[in-house]
């Protein structure tokens, strides 16, 4: 490809910093040409750019060529590709070399020299770079007109700022694995999420991260330096995360030009850009924020350069020829390349000085050694796949067997694991691509490469699925973008039969009765997103909701297990002490969707449900209160039975006895034991009874007796006086019913007031007892067992405690004919 100097190709130098159209000039000039060749300095530029000519003047016009993957159409007339895979062998109308300025890097830099010297089209050459390299392409490239763009928008230095505080459109530019996944993780849980970009990802994932960007399904990108390099993307501010970077052999500060070079991704077109630091990185200084700005930096002192008239006479010859000093000032050597050092490691094994011996083979033995090293594993494992691979090719059929790549893809042919074995699995795939892609490597080359690529395509989106699973929050994300858009923006909202509510297509949690309860997945922002949202969505829901409250029938409202009010199924309010225990106080409580207006209408609902519930309840115990307000002989019991709730304990006053069968018509029953109401003992009337006993205590529900029992053991957890109220007498290790216990004391009174009697059979089972119980549950009843001579066992009343003796009623002195028999009675 180097021109004739009789020809006198036109090359041209175009600098400048980035955002200055120099990629846009040089695809429009290569179209303008029968043909043409671009280098890009990376895999997925040469791709991006690929896929945009491709749309425009057909798949069948262009062609991409990389490392990695080769599509060449039949007629293909314009070429993208990496410097490294720019098809040198052929003749192109047009030539162009982008970010020509890398020839200063001491890994790669000896490639882009090599084009710099060599690489010329017949028509026109562009070299496309930074200002820095001017001088040395003066001195090196003395034919070049050197053209100079200005950038199209400004860059401004803002200064640092937390990662909480960086605007939408931000990328956070970082230089390791593990600070982009920090990184990224913090913008997870503070803004929703991100993008992530770096170089070990296929074009595939990459391009998906960056679309998801610029779809701004996230508002922020973080990156390694590998933005720096032309991808475009709507990136208003660029972040510093870090000033150092590990180059491949040390941990060093970053150039300014590399600062300029990455920070320069900020703006595009005409739009301004800015930069600044963040996170653990220290503040740019004020020189070198300065010279960012205005894009000055000092020129390059010298540029990277490796001999390319290689010496294939014998292996020490050719390494001695990779060895050559450079024969031209401001071109020195660079690092040893992967290449070269896989050649050296060769060099010492005896089967290969041996099978390369002559330069045939030794022109084979280093195109296996420039199988380019995706791995990176910093051992001999690369150089030994190399050694293979030569091995293959030396031996007939000098190629490697289809099935030898298959097994080697089979291996990597997995989408389990972390990012990093994903991506490393990647690299592997890329190894195989490449040599997939090589003329004659391979038996059945087009299947190989298209497994390749399906291969590469499968781990990548799986990768790419990885990456948002771990760091893009998209329904945070998206919910934030809205809710900043203002208060006047409208919000797409629903909530569905079964409460779910729905924010712009997402569901951020349920409303039970009035309280909203977020998705519990939801943490961090994502979370204060969803309850910013939901309160947006509930503001025109929660006022219909209080409506239909009102309007709803009794059924729709029902007491909890933890004896809360629950309207059609979902709690709504509690219950607190009230001066009476038969009117508790509602209490609605406060949240983040009620007024008080709204609380207050809601209460005075919940109170008339509360007050017919417990008349249509407890009537009996209404009933006895009423008829205590009209008889006042009446009064005390009546309000002893409201206090405890249809039970008085204790034996009734004489004076009621009288009245025994009226209060039996009231539903009322005096027994030995107490005063009480028999059908407030049932399960429904009790379970109201046990609630409003813990309410009045101001004490949490306790679990109520079981439905229907006679007899059971004391509950430990029942608070003290609970089993009393529910209408259970505690004789002896046991509690019995009260109206069982009482039946069973007035028959037994009964049985026994002539004297003694025998003990009744089956006394243990009607009372539900042990019969090692009953000794003591009797003596409760104020009964006792005594055996008898012959063997058989007794039952005997127990003798009451006395009454204490009232005072008589002081009378007159008798008068008549028995006032002296009068007298004797009141002596005596």
């Amino acid at each position: 490809m180097t021109g004739d100097a009789s020809e006198r190709p036109r090359v041209l130098a175009v600098l400048g910093p980035t955002n200055t159209g120099k990629t846009y000039l040089a695809v429009e000039r290569m179209l303008a040409h029968s043909s043409g060749v671009i280098g890009f300095p990376l895999r997925l530029l040469a791709r991006e750019n690929y896929d945009r000519i491709a749309s425009r003047v057909g798949p069948g016009q262009v062609a991409l060529v990389t490392g990695e993957e080769k599509i060449v159409p039949p007629g293909a007339r314009w070429f993208c590709c990496t410097v490294e895979a720019m098809p040198l062998e052929r003749r192109f109308a047009f030539v162009a070399v982008d970010e020509i300025q890398l020839c200063a890097d001491p890994d790669r830099g000896h490639v882009f020299t090599d084009r710099l010297l060599h690489a010329r089209g017949t028509e026109e050459t562009i070299l496309l770079g930074a200002e820095t390299i001017r001088p040395l392409l003066r001195r090196l490239v003395p034919e070049a007109s050197v053209e100079t763009r200005p950038r199209l928008s400004r860059l401004t230095h803002v200064g640092p700022a937390k990662l909480s505080r960086l605007p939408p459109r931000s990328a956070i530019v970082a230089f390791s694995a593990s600070e982009v996944y920090a990184i990224a993780e913090a913008l997870r849980r503070r803004r929703g999420g991100c993008a992530v970009v770096m170089g070990r990802l296929s074009p595939r994932t990459r391009n998906a991260q960056v679309a998801m960007y610029q779809a701004k399904e996230v508002d922020f990108l973080v990156a390694t330096d590998a933005i720096g390099m032309g991808l475009n993307m709507d990136v208003n501010h660029v972040a510093f995360a870090g000033l150092w970077k590990f180059d491949g052999h040390r941990p060093r500060a970053l150039h300014a030009t590399e600062l300029a070079q990455i920070a320069g991704r900020a703006g595009r077109g005409m739009a301004d850009g800015t930069f600044g630091t963040t996170a653990e990185a220290p503040a740019l200084s004020p020189e070198l924020a300065e010279a960012v700005e205005s894009h000055r930096f000092d020129a390059l002192s010298q540029l990277y350069w490796r001999n390319s008239a290689l010496d294939f006479s014998s292996l020490e010859a050719l390494l001695a020829s990779l060895e050559r000093p450079s024969p031209r000032p401001g071109l020195v050597r660079g690092a040893d390349a992967a290449d070269h050092l896989a050649l050296a490691a060769l060099a010492r094994d005896p089967a290969i000085r041996a099978l390369a011996d002559c330069p045939e083979r030794l022109r084979l033995l280093w195109e296996a050694c420039q199988v380019p090293d995706y791995r990176r594993l910093g051992d001999d494992s690369h150089a030994r796949l190399c050694g293979r691979i030569f091995h293959a090719l030396s031996a007939p059929p000098h190629r490697l067997s289809a099935s030898f790549v298959a097994d080697r893809l089979a291996a990597l042919d997995r989408t389990d694991g972390d990012l990093d074995t994903l991506m490393s699995r990647i690299s592997g795939v890329r190894i195989w691509a490449y040599v997939a892609s090589r003329p004659g490597w391979v038996e059945d080359a087009e299947t190989l490469q298209a497994a390749t690529r399906a291969l590469e395509d499968r781990i990548s989106d799986a990768l790419h699925e990885r990456l948002m699973a771990r760091f893009v929050d998209r329904r945070a994300a998206h919910l934030i973008r809205r809710l900043d858009a203002g208060p006047e923006e409208e919000l797409l909202s629903a909530v569905t039969r079964d409460g779910t509510v729905v924010v712009e297509g997402h569901a951020v949690g349920q409303v039970r009765g009035f309280v909203f309860h977020p998705d519990p997945e939801a943490t961090g922002v994502g979370r204060q997103a969803v309850l910013r949202a939901a309160r947006r969505a509930l503001a025109g829901e929660i006022p219909r909701q209080v409506l239909a409250l009102e309007g709803d029938g009794d059924d729709a409202f029902a007491f909890t297990e933890a004896g809360r009010i629950a309207w059609r199924g979902a709690e709504v309010a509690r219950l607190a002490p009230g001066a009476d225990p038969l009117r508790p106080i509602v209490v609605v409580p406060a949240g983040d969707f009620l007024d008080g207006a709204q609380r207050e209408r809601i209460r005075a609902r919940l109170a008339a449900w509360l007050a017919g519930t417990v008349a249509r309840t407890l009537g009996p115990l209404i009933a006895i209160r009423e008829a205590g307000t009209a008889d006042p002989a009446l009064r005390g019991l009546a309000h002893r039975l409201a206090e405890g709730l249809g039970v008085c304990a204790g034996e009734p006053e004489p004076a009621l006895l009288a009245r025994r069968g009226f209060l039996r018509r009231l539903g009322v029953r005096l027994g030995r034991h107490a005063a009480f109401l028999p059908a407030l003992l049932r399960p429904g009337p009790a379970a109201l009874r046990a609630l409003l006993w813990a309410t009045a205590r101001g004490l949490p529900l306790p679990p109520l007796p079981r439905a229907g029992a006679v007899t059971l053991s004391p509950d430990p957890s029942w608070p003290e006086g609970f089993a009393e109220a529910m209408g259970f007498l505690p004789l002896g290790p046991v509690l019995v019913r009260l109206d069982v216990a009482e039946r069973l004391a007035a028959e037994l009174g009964f049985a026994t007031r002539s004297g003694p009697v025998p003990l009744p059979a089956g006394l243990a089972s009607r009372l539900g007892c042990r019969a090692g119980a009953l000794p003591a549950v009797l003596r409760g009843l104020g009964f006792s067992l005594r055996p008898r001579e012959d063997g058989a066992v007794l039952l005997h009343p127990r003798r009451r405690s006395a009454r204490p003796a009232r005072p008589a009623p002081a009378r007159r002195p008798a008068e008549g004919p028995f006032a002296v028999l009068a007298s004797l009675r009141a002596k005596a």
